[in-house]
Protein backbone atom coordinates (compact mmCIF):
# COMPACT_ATOMS: atom_id res chain seq x y z
CA UNK A 1 0.00 0.00 0.00
CA UNK A 2 2.51 2.49 -0.56
CA UNK A 3 3.53 4.51 -3.36
CA UNK A 4 6.99 6.34 -4.47
CA UNK A 5 7.13 9.63 -2.64
CA UNK A 6 8.25 9.90 1.01
CA UNK A 7 5.75 11.21 3.48
CA UNK A 8 8.20 11.42 5.77
CA UNK A 9 11.92 12.42 5.22
CA UNK A 10 14.63 12.84 7.42
CA UNK A 11 17.89 13.89 6.45
CA UNK A 12 21.08 14.54 8.63
CA UNK A 13 18.99 14.76 12.28
CA UNK A 14 21.19 15.57 14.83
CA UNK A 15 19.33 16.21 18.34
CA UNK A 16 21.06 17.20 21.39
CA UNK A 17 20.45 17.19 25.42
CA UNK A 18 22.36 19.88 26.66
CA UNK A 19 25.97 18.98 24.97
CA UNK A 20 25.28 15.37 25.02
CA UNK A 21 24.81 14.08 21.21
CA UNK A 22 21.50 12.35 21.30
CA UNK A 23 20.77 11.17 17.59
CA UNK A 24 23.94 12.19 15.80
CA UNK A 25 23.27 12.90 11.46
CA UNK A 26 20.18 10.58 10.93
CA UNK A 27 18.39 10.33 7.73
CA UNK A 28 15.28 7.67 7.10
CA UNK A 29 12.29 8.28 4.76
CA UNK A 30 8.93 6.62 5.29
CA UNK A 31 6.32 6.21 2.11
CA UNK A 32 2.81 7.13 1.93
CA UNK A 33 0.93 4.42 2.95
CA UNK A 34 4.06 1.99 4.97
CA UNK A 35 4.68 0.60 8.16
CA UNK A 36 8.00 1.48 8.96
CA UNK A 37 9.61 0.17 12.16
CA UNK A 38 12.39 1.37 14.15
CA UNK A 39 14.10 -1.06 15.84
CA UNK A 40 16.75 -0.67 18.45
CA UNK A 41 17.96 -1.36 22.28
CA UNK A 42 17.24 0.54 25.21
CA UNK A 43 18.69 4.04 24.86
CA UNK A 44 19.41 3.94 21.29
CA UNK A 45 17.45 7.25 20.47
CA UNK A 46 14.15 5.88 19.36
CA UNK A 47 12.26 7.70 21.15
CA UNK A 48 14.39 10.73 20.73
CA UNK A 49 13.47 10.84 17.10
CA UNK A 50 9.74 10.41 17.46
CA UNK A 51 10.05 13.03 19.84
CA UNK A 52 11.61 15.25 17.37
CA UNK A 53 9.24 14.49 14.91
CA UNK A 54 6.65 15.31 17.05
CA UNK A 55 7.86 18.58 18.15
CA UNK A 56 8.30 17.61 21.58
CA UNK A 57 12.44 17.93 20.87
CA UNK A 58 13.89 20.63 18.70
CA UNK A 59 16.36 19.42 16.93
CA UNK A 60 20.00 21.21 16.86
CA UNK A 61 20.27 20.75 13.02
CA UNK A 62 19.50 19.05 9.98
CA UNK A 63 15.36 18.87 8.45
CA UNK A 64 12.52 16.38 8.93
CA UNK A 65 9.92 16.82 6.33
CA UNK A 66 6.25 16.16 5.99
CA UNK A 67 4.28 15.82 2.97
CA UNK A 68 7.03 18.07 1.33
CA UNK A 69 6.99 20.83 4.05
CA UNK A 70 9.50 21.29 6.64
CA UNK A 71 8.32 21.11 10.32
CA UNK A 72 11.72 20.42 12.27
CA UNK A 73 10.95 24.50 13.87
CA UNK A 74 7.02 24.18 14.57
CA UNK A 75 5.21 23.82 17.66
CA UNK A 76 3.91 19.68 18.98
CA UNK A 77 0.43 21.28 18.65
CA UNK A 78 0.48 22.84 14.79
CA UNK A 79 2.06 19.33 13.95
CA UNK A 80 -1.03 16.86 15.62
CA UNK A 81 -3.15 19.63 13.67
CA UNK A 82 -1.03 19.02 10.56
CA UNK A 83 -1.92 15.10 11.32
CA UNK A 84 0.98 13.63 12.96
CA UNK A 85 -0.03 11.92 16.21
CA UNK A 86 1.87 10.55 18.52
CA UNK A 87 0.74 7.17 20.60
CA UNK A 88 3.56 7.79 23.70
CA UNK A 89 5.72 4.87 25.21
CA UNK A 90 4.24 3.99 28.72
CA UNK A 91 0.56 4.81 27.83
CA UNK A 92 0.36 7.82 29.74
CA UNK A 93 -3.07 7.49 30.08
CA UNK A 94 -5.38 10.42 32.23
CA UNK A 95 -5.74 7.27 34.66
CA UNK A 96 -7.93 9.55 37.14
CA UNK A 97 -10.46 10.72 33.84
CA UNK A 98 -12.72 7.81 32.42
CA UNK A 99 -12.05 5.93 29.09
CA UNK A 100 -15.13 8.17 27.17
CA UNK A 101 -13.26 11.34 28.88
CA UNK A 102 -9.78 10.09 27.35
CA UNK A 103 -10.83 9.73 23.95
CA UNK A 104 -12.72 13.06 23.91
CA UNK A 105 -9.34 14.06 24.60
CA UNK A 106 -7.80 12.66 21.74
CA UNK A 107 -10.28 14.49 19.51
CA UNK A 108 -9.57 18.08 20.54
CA UNK A 109 -8.37 19.27 17.30
CA UNK A 110 -11.46 17.32 15.53
CA UNK A 111 -14.17 20.13 15.09
CA UNK A 112 -15.98 17.71 12.59
CA UNK A 113 -18.79 15.86 14.88
CA UNK A 114 -19.40 13.46 12.34
CA UNK A 115 -15.81 12.11 11.77
CA UNK A 116 -15.78 12.62 15.73
CA UNK A 117 -18.68 9.98 15.91
CA UNK A 118 -17.17 7.83 12.76
CA UNK A 119 -13.79 7.33 14.54
CA UNK A 120 -15.41 6.37 17.45
CA UNK A 121 -17.10 3.85 16.10
CA UNK A 122 -13.88 2.59 14.46
CA UNK A 123 -11.97 2.50 17.32
CA UNK A 124 -15.06 0.34 19.60
CA UNK A 125 -14.33 -1.94 16.51
CA UNK A 126 -10.54 -2.28 16.91
CA UNK A 127 -10.74 -2.55 20.55
CA UNK A 128 -14.17 -3.90 21.99
CA UNK A 129 -13.08 -4.20 25.55
CA UNK A 130 -12.80 -0.02 25.24
CA UNK A 131 -16.46 0.17 24.83
CA UNK A 132 -16.72 -2.09 27.46
CA UNK A 133 -15.06 -0.37 30.04
CA UNK A 134 -16.49 3.32 28.84
CA UNK A 135 -17.43 4.65 31.79
CA UNK A 136 -14.19 3.06 33.65
CA UNK A 137 -11.44 5.42 35.29
CA UNK A 138 -8.16 4.27 32.77
CA UNK A 139 -6.09 3.79 35.89
CA UNK A 140 -8.37 0.77 37.15
CA UNK A 141 -7.90 -0.67 33.30
CA UNK A 142 -5.00 -3.52 32.63
CA UNK A 143 -1.77 -2.76 31.02
CA UNK A 144 -3.14 -4.13 27.60
CA UNK A 145 -6.43 -1.93 28.01
CA UNK A 146 -4.46 1.14 28.55
CA UNK A 147 -2.04 0.43 25.43
CA UNK A 148 -5.66 -0.03 24.00
CA UNK A 149 -6.57 2.87 25.17
CA UNK A 150 -4.00 5.09 24.18
CA UNK A 151 -4.09 3.84 20.15
CA UNK A 152 -7.30 4.66 20.46
CA UNK A 153 -7.13 8.27 22.30
CA UNK A 154 -4.60 8.80 18.97
CA UNK A 155 -7.15 7.87 16.83
CA UNK A 156 -9.39 10.15 17.48
CA UNK A 157 -7.03 12.87 15.95
CA UNK A 158 -7.68 11.79 12.69
CA UNK A 159 -4.24 11.02 12.00
CA UNK A 160 -2.34 10.78 9.12
CA UNK A 161 1.03 9.43 10.68
CA UNK A 162 0.74 7.58 13.72
CA UNK A 163 3.83 7.13 15.81
CA UNK A 164 3.78 3.85 18.03
CA UNK A 165 6.29 4.15 20.75
CA UNK A 166 6.97 0.38 22.35
CA UNK A 167 3.50 -0.27 21.81
CA UNK A 168 4.07 -4.21 23.17
CA UNK A 169 6.42 -2.62 26.38
CA UNK A 170 5.02 -4.99 29.72
CA UNK A 171 2.81 -6.78 28.15
CA UNK A 172 2.04 -10.33 27.45
CA UNK A 173 2.46 -11.78 24.86
CA UNK A 174 -1.51 -12.66 23.39
CA UNK A 175 -2.06 -9.03 24.11
CA UNK A 176 0.69 -8.06 22.26
CA UNK A 177 -0.71 -9.68 18.73
CA UNK A 178 -4.10 -8.05 19.36
CA UNK A 179 -1.67 -4.63 19.54
CA UNK A 180 0.15 -5.22 16.73
CA UNK A 181 -2.95 -6.87 14.64
CA UNK A 182 -4.60 -3.67 15.59
CA UNK A 183 -1.97 -1.46 14.29
CA UNK A 184 -2.24 -3.62 10.55
CA UNK A 185 -5.79 -2.71 10.52
CA UNK A 186 -5.11 1.17 11.55
CA UNK A 187 -2.18 0.83 8.35
CA UNK A 188 -4.74 -0.69 5.59
CA UNK A 189 -7.34 1.73 7.14
CA UNK A 190 -5.14 4.47 5.14
CA UNK A 191 -2.59 5.76 8.21
CA UNK A 192 0.62 5.72 7.84
CA UNK A 193 2.75 4.33 10.42
CA UNK A 194 6.14 4.92 12.45
CA UNK A 195 6.64 2.04 15.21
CA UNK A 196 9.01 2.15 17.28
CA UNK A 197 9.50 -1.66 19.12
CA UNK A 198 12.28 -3.94 21.18
CA UNK A 199 10.11 -6.81 20.04
CA UNK A 200 11.79 -7.08 16.37
CA UNK A 201 10.01 -10.11 15.22
CA UNK A 202 6.74 -9.04 16.05
CA UNK A 203 7.32 -5.75 14.46
CA UNK A 204 9.12 -7.04 11.32
CA UNK A 205 6.27 -9.03 11.03
CA UNK A 206 4.18 -6.49 9.99
CA UNK A 207 5.85 -3.79 8.73
CA UNK A 208 7.42 -2.96 5.20
CA UNK A 209 10.80 -1.25 5.99
CA UNK A 210 12.99 -1.51 9.10
CA UNK A 211 15.55 0.79 10.65
CA UNK A 212 18.07 -0.14 12.97
CA UNK A 213 19.45 2.49 15.65
CA UNK A 214 21.90 1.99 17.78
CA UNK A 215 23.87 5.03 19.67
CA UNK A 216 21.73 7.09 17.97
CA UNK A 217 23.29 6.20 14.24
CA UNK A 218 21.43 4.12 11.86
CA UNK A 219 23.60 0.98 11.13
CA UNK A 220 21.28 -0.70 8.88
CA UNK A 221 17.78 -0.67 7.32
CA UNK A 222 15.93 -2.88 4.39
CA UNK A 223 12.68 -4.38 3.34
CA UNK A 224 11.12 -6.24 6.78
CA UNK A 225 11.12 -9.80 5.57
CA UNK A 226 15.40 -9.10 4.90
CA UNK A 227 16.11 -7.78 7.86
CA UNK A 228 13.96 -10.67 9.80
CA UNK A 229 16.69 -12.96 8.49
CA UNK A 230 19.75 -11.05 8.27
CA UNK A 231 22.17 -13.44 10.46
CA UNK A 232 23.06 -10.01 12.50
CA UNK A 233 19.21 -8.96 13.37
CA UNK A 234 18.78 -12.31 14.26
CA UNK A 235 22.12 -12.44 16.92
CA UNK A 236 21.14 -9.09 18.24
CA UNK A 237 17.58 -8.65 18.55
CA UNK A 238 16.00 -11.92 17.93
CA UNK A 239 17.75 -14.92 20.11
CA UNK A 240 19.26 -16.26 16.82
Amino acid sequence: MSNTSSYIEIKDLVVKYGKVEALHGISLNVKKGEIVTILGANGAGKTTLLASISGLIRPSSGTILFDGQPIQNIDSAEIVKRGIIQSPEGRRVFSTLTVWENLLLGAYTNHDKQKEKDILEWVFTLFPRLKERLKQLAGTLSGGEQQMLAIGRSLMGDPKLLLLDEPSLGLAPLVVRQILAAAKEINERGVTVMLVEQNAVAALKIANRGYVIEVGRIVMDGEAHALMHNPEIQKAYLGG
